[in-house]
């Protein structure tokens, strides 16, 4: 290997476990580098070279080191739900849900509403939880909950008065208001109907959101988090606003890819304004050029787009938020102005709609390298799965959710179960040579500690120390789809940065890329992989900087 000739190394580590994820899957001992890219990966002969006095030195002590994790679908802007709202994530009781609210409006006497989030769906009728829960602990202000998934909300009588919100209300396009008995809005909004509690609420600051994004960064690090993907950033935003001077003021230690929202109703116009804003957010570390495109809805809430019907639901199977011809048009012009396109799709009938799409642009564009995302993935029909590495589909996919759980026994009771058994394929996409990134969809999954998720991609079973398991089962979720523990490091490193443009910058532990790395104190390669959520990051570096030491 030819050495540069010039100037010491910054750092170098030695005696250590490189697992550099390059195409050989190279394990070296010795990594230098110099300001923020690695310049030197090997062993110990040749490294001494360009060892000066102002050269630090770490000994790893034979701990192993990885590139910085990627999670391809991360709504990082979310942080601020840890700062201002309520938290429901985790908790398994509608009991337990009061007493949260209620500690939270203690704490916080003087709100004047009630955010939160985090509530599941199975815990509750097929209509969803009531108004009349919240009403108890907060008549007087506007309560609004979303849903774990966040394509529903669990609303006070307080917020639809407030949002003008009765039984004359009509469902709005893609959205549902679940109704009581009686036909008057119960309490709980799926899809578009959440947005009639918009204007209930106030929109976050720019200043609480950059409080948000160093929350989540801080938290990112710590579980060896370097790049995320944030999609479904609004134009003209306070979103926009606020990563824009996160970066400027120097204190963003991430690479954040986005993806901005198109709404089903988008005209062609508002590509050029798609175009317009894209260009004027190219940065160092934050871009934004893809386009974020929801296809369908959840399981949970009845609507996911499938190809056969509901059990609990006779003849419905759920519909597309796009027009399929539309649909195929915004694709063509999409990817003729340059964009990535960024769709989630649950059911199997909006994925073959999604790659509809992405083959109708591909005919009128020609080919090229578009990388265009499918995230979630629930059910895909398996005909469809090689389609994806035909037209060059990266499918991100969600390794924290393949388990057998609350939600597996609703997707038992809502589609039955052979549809249930077979949830979540990610083997079957590497086998037919689809590029397969992880992600989190944080604020989902909370924590998004990949090491949780790295475990469940090959274990596919519960671990009781991470989330309970579903009191009558304890199974494997389509174990046939378990796949290696180098197939998940690579999900969660290489092959995120090429779903993100960023292979040639990071991804892997190479000469001339950025020094992104972790350290971590358990050898996954020499443990048992139900014991990988047990191992933590020791340190994150950033740009050959250290941003995180436990």
């Amino acid at each position: 290997m030819n050495l540069p000739s010039f100037s010491p190394y910054n750092l170098i580590l030695t005696n250590g476990i490189i697992y550099t994820v390059d195409k050989n899957r190279t394990v070296a001992s010795v990594m230098a580098i110099r300001d923020d890219k690695i310049v030197y990966i090997g062993d110990e002969n040749g490294a001494d070279q360009f060892i000066g006095k102002q050269t630090r030195r770490i000994d790893l002590q034979g701990r192993l080191v990885l590139p910085g994790f990627i999670d391809s679908h991360n709504h990082a802007l979310d942080g601020t739900f840890e700062l201002f709202e309520v938290k429901l994530h985790s908790l398994d009781s509608v009991d337990k849900y009061k007493q949260a609210i209620l500690a939270f409006r203690a704490a916080h006497p003087e709100a004047k509403n009630i955010l939160g989030g985090g509530w599941m769906n199975p815990l509750f009728p097929p209509q969803g939880p009531s108004k009349e829960i919240l009403d108890e602990i907060a008549p007087d202000i506007p309560v609004v909950l979303a849903s774990e998934d966040y394509h529903s909300v669990w609303v006070n009588s307080k917020a639809l008065e407030m949002a003008d919100i009765t039984r004359e209300t009509p469902n709005p396009v893609n959205g549902i208001i679940e109704k009581d008995a009686q036909g008057n809005p119960n309490g709980t909004l799926r899809e578009s109907a959440a947005d009639l509690v918009e204007k209930v609420i106030p929109p976050y600051t720019e200043e609480q959101l950059i409080l948000g994004l160093k929350h989540f960064q801080n938290m990112a690090h710590s579980y060896g988090i370097t790049a995320v993907h944030i999609p479904g950033i609004s134009i003209d935003s306070a979103q926009l606003k606020a990563l824009r001077t996160f970066e400027e003021s120097g204190e963003m230690t991430l690479r954040v890819r986005g993806a901005l929202n198109v709404d089903a109703d988008a005209d062609p116009v508002f590509v050029d304004k798609l175009v317009q804003t894209s260009q004027q957010e190219k940065r160092c570390l934050f871009e934004a050029a893809a386009a974020k495109i929801f296809m369908d809805g959840v399981v949970e809430g009845s609507t996911a787009y499938m190809e056969q019907p509901y059990l609990h639901k006779p003849g419905f199977r759920g519909e597309p938020v796009w027009d399929p011809q539309k649909f195929n048009l915004m694709c063509a012009a999409l990817e003729k102005a340059g964009f990535q396109i960024h769709v989630h799709s649950i059911g199997d009938a909006a994925t073959r709609v999604t790659l509809d799409g992405f083959d109708y642009a591909r005919q009128q564009n020609g080919a090229g390298d578009r990388r265009h995302i499918i995230t979630h993935l629930q059910f895909v029909n398996h005909d469809d799965i090689p389609r994806f590495a035909k037209l060059g589909a990266v499918a991100v996919v969600q390794p924290f959710w393949f388990l057998v759980d609350c939600h597996y026994q609703q997707a038992v009771d809502y589609l039955g179960q052979e549809r249930a058994d077979r949830q979540y394929p990610m083997k079957s996409f590497v086998n037919h040579g689809v590029v397969v990134a992880s992600a989190s969809d944080y604020n989902v999954t909370v924590p998004p500690n990949p090491l949780d998720a790295i475990e469940t991609g090959i274990t596919r079973k519960c671990n009781p120390e991470i989330i309970a398991p579903h009191p009558d089962f304890n199974k494997a979720l389509n174990p046939a789809e378990a796949v290696t523990l180098e197939e998940m490091i690579d999900s969660y490193t290489i092959n995120g940065a090429y779903a993100n443009f960023l292979e040639k910058v990071t991804g892997s532990l190479e000469v001339g890329k950025k020094a992104d790395f972790i350290v971590l104190d358990k050898n996954l390669f020499e443990i048992p992989a139900e014991e990988i959520h047990t191992a933590r990051v020791l340190k994150t570096y950033f740009d050959g900087k250290e941003v995180f030491q436990r």
